[in-house]
């Protein structure tokens, strides 16, 4: 069992930065692959970036490429979200998970998920 809580969404500028976090509990979290999903308004949840268990190897959307960097602190059982230069498009709920396999991006492959934090960007 895993459980996965989010911190740090805000409302922030057109422009600015944010900090997600993500804290794990459970003893798998050092051998997992996690990710960051998100769901914007009227939207369907889609990925946003993703790391294997060791945070060797991290794979991003197009859309957040160059902006947005995800990292983990095993040690802290903790997955990062920086976010920066955000743009009014970024508006949704971030959403943190844990995968079954390997990194990936897809839904289907998480089998735990964060309750999601609201991140909201004005232009």
């Amino acid at each position: 069992q895993m459980q996965l809580v989010e911190s740090g969404g805000g409302l922030v500028q057109a422009g600015g930065s944010l900090r997600l976090s993500c804290a794990a509990s459970g003893r798998t979290f050092s051998t997992r692959a996690l990710g960051w999903f998100r769901q914007g308004p009227g939207k369907e949840r889609e990925f946003v970036a993703a790391i294997s268990w060791s945070g060797g190897t991290t794979s991003y959307a197009d859309s957040v490429k160059g902006r947005f960097t995800i990292s983990r602190d095993n040690g802290k059982k903790t997955l990062y979200l920086q976010m920066n230069a955000l743009k009014p498009e970024d508006t949704a709920v971030y959403t943190c998970a844990a995968m079954i396999g390997p990194i990936s991006g897809r839904t289907r492959d998480v089998n735990y998920w964060g309750q999601g934090t609201q991140v909201t960007v004005s232009s």
